[in-house]
C-alpha cells in the first residue's frame, strides 16, 4: 500500500510541550505540510499568542496548511443554542483568518447526560441544521466526529452520516479508527452503506494496552504498530480499497507524550507512516 506524503496530516495533540514554530519545523522536517490545530493545548488558545496574522505568517514561513481546527465540543447539546452559536462564530472566524479549511466538530460525551437515544438524534440534527448557515457564511466545510465511548450521544459514523443527509447540510464526517473501533459498527455493515466520498478527514491512532474495551480511554491512544488493537493499518487498508482518497491525521492522546522529545515524535512519525506504506 502506497499513499502519498501529502496525504498525511499530524495534529498538535501529538506535540503538547512545542510552540506552533516549532510544532511546524518538525512537521517540514518530517517532509509533511499539513496540521491540524486545537483549541485545547495548554495555551487554551488556537494560536497561542499569536496573533491571526501572526500565525498566517508563520505557516507559511514553513509551507504549512491549515486541515482543521479541532474542535467545537458538545455541538449537540442544546441547552444554550445562543452560546452555541456564539462559541461556533468565534472558532469559524477564526478558522477562515487563519486559512483552516474545516472545523471539526464533537458530539456531547457524559454519564450525566439522561437524554434518551430518539432525543440525541433530534438534538444532533436540530443542531446540524442551527449550525449550517455559518459554515455556509465564513465559507469553512463542517466535519462531524462521532466518538464511540459509551457514553457519547453520538457513536455510530453511519448514523452520523445519515443525519448529515436529513440535516441536508454539506458537512462531512471524521472517522478516527480508535472511535470506530469503539463504535461497535459491524464492518459489513460499514462497508456496504458507508459513502466514502462523505468521509472528509480520518484519524489514525493505536493501543497496545491490554484493558477491556469498553475501559479504553484517549489514555492509552498511542502512535501505530504492529501490536496495534484498532488494526489502524487494516482499517487504513479498508478504506483505501473502498475508494478513500482524503487526508489521515495521526492524532495520539496518551499523557506520555508530555515527555516525548521533538526526536521522539519525528520517529514516531515516521514508524507510523512506515507501516502504513509496508
Amino acid at each position: 500500500m502506497t499513499i502519498a506524503p501529502e496525504r498525511f496530516c499530524i495534529n498538535r495533540k501529538i506535540a503538547p510541550n512545542l510552540d506552533l514554530e516549532s510544532f511546524f519545523r518538525l512537521v517540514k522536517k518530517c517532509g509533511l505540510s499539513k496540521v491540524e490545530l486545537r483549541n485545547d493545548m495548554p495555551s487554551g488558545k488556537v494560536t497561542d499568542s499569536l496573533s491571526n496574522e501572526q500565525h498566517t505568517v508563520l505557516a507559511a514561513k514553513y509551507g504549512i496548511e491549515i486541515i482543521t481546527i479541532n474542535a467545537l465540543g458538545r455541538f449537540n447539546l442544546l441547552d444554550d443554542e445562543a452560546m452555541l452559536l456564539k462559541n461556533a462564530e468565534a472558532l469559524l472566524s477564526q478558522a477562515k483568518a487563519i486559512h483552516s479549511k474545516a472545523l471539526v466538530l464533537c458530539p456531547h460525551c457524559s454519564a450525566d447526560d439522561r437524554r434518551s437515544e430518539d432525543q440525541k438524534k433530534n438534538d444532533t440534527l436540530a443542531a446540524l441544521k442551527l449550525l449550517a448557515p455559518l459554515f455556509k457564511q465564513y465559507g469553512v466545510q463542517g466535519y462531524v466526529e462521532p466518538l464511540g465511548f459509551g457514553i457519547s450521544s453520538l457513536r455510530s459514523s453511519l448514523l452520523t452520516q445519515s443525519l448529515i443527509g436529513d440535516s441536508g447540510a454539506p458537512y462531512k464526517i471524521v472517522l478516527d479508527t480508535f472511535h470506530h473501533y469503539l463504535s461497535e459498527v459491524a464492518q459489513p455493515e460499514f462497508d456496504a452503506q458507508i459513502d466514502i466520498d462523505g468521509i472528509g478527514l480520518v484519524h489514525l491512532s493505536g493501543v497496545e494496552d491490554p484493558l477491556s474495551k469498553s475501559a479504553l480511554s484517549d489514555e492509552e491512544r498511542i502512535m501505530l504498530s504492529d501490536k496495534d488493537r484498532l488494526e489502524s493499518k487494516k482499517q487504513v487498508q479498508n478504506l483505501e480499497r473502498l475508494g478513500y482518497t482524503g487526508i489521515y491525521a495521526f492524532e495520539p492522546f496518551s499523557s506520555q507524550l508530555d515527555s516525548w522529545s521533538e526526536a521522539d515524535i519525528e520517529r514516531e512519525i515516521r514508524r507510523s507512516i512506515a507501516l502504513l506504506q509496508g
